[in-house]
């Protein structure tokens, strides 16, 4: 797997890897499925350009593929905190090791950066996503309620994780375990 920075040159696989899971996009603030997806694009690379996110595709080795994307964003310098969101997985890798191992890189890079803390939100409403936030061994630390209006106009409430530079070394190496050994410092993201 490897986390390539968002350029012109994505945009169609993205969409193609994105087109899928209509009631998956539910979750989220906003759409980038189907027809939604140009806006989506748009209003992200805007974000990019500002310098408040910086956003990957993630690339699955063997196949070659874009398979999902997820990015750094809320990027706080002064506070030394970053959130890790916007993930999407296409439903064919979803309960593999493709999320633990992009969540590894950007882990690792945000620490190896100067973080103090990287936040991971999602809708109290999605519990796999929840499960899988918590097996990265991020920490629960509550609900935000009613803190954001998603596309479809559901209020929704936030359950908030984190990961601090204390947690780092038990995460890094309970992630090195579950993902098989050595991680390839080269496949961190750019």
């Amino acid at each position: 797997m490897r986390l390539e920075p968002y350029e012109d040159a994505l945009r169609e696989p993205v969409r193609a890897a994105l087109d899928c899971d209509a009631a998956g996009w539910h979750l989220f603030a906003i759409s980038g499925q189907g027809a939604h997806f140009d806006g989506w694009w748009d209003t992200l690379n805007t974000q990019v350009a500002q310098g408040e996110w910086i956003a990957y595709a993630i690339r699955q080795r063997a196949t070659d593929a874009i398979v999902g994307t997820t990015s750094f964003l809320n990027i706080r310098p002064t506070r030394q905190c970053v959130e890790i969101g916007a993930s999407f997985l296409h439903p064919s890798v979803r309960s593999t090791l493709v999320n633990a191992e992009a969540k590894y890189l950007m882990l690792q890079h945000a620490f190896a950066c100067g973080a103090r803390r990287v936040e991971l939100l999602t809708d109290a409403r999605n519990l796999r996503s929840q499960a899988a936030i918590a097996k990265l061994g991020a920490v629960r630390e509550g609900v935000l309620r009613r803190e954001r209006v998603t596309w479809t106009g559901h209020v929704r409430d936030s359950v908030l994780f984190a990961v601090t530079d204390l947690d780092w070394p038990d995460v890094r190496e309970r992630l090195t375990c579950r993902l098989g050994g050595d991680r390839d410092p080269a496949a961190r993201p750019a």
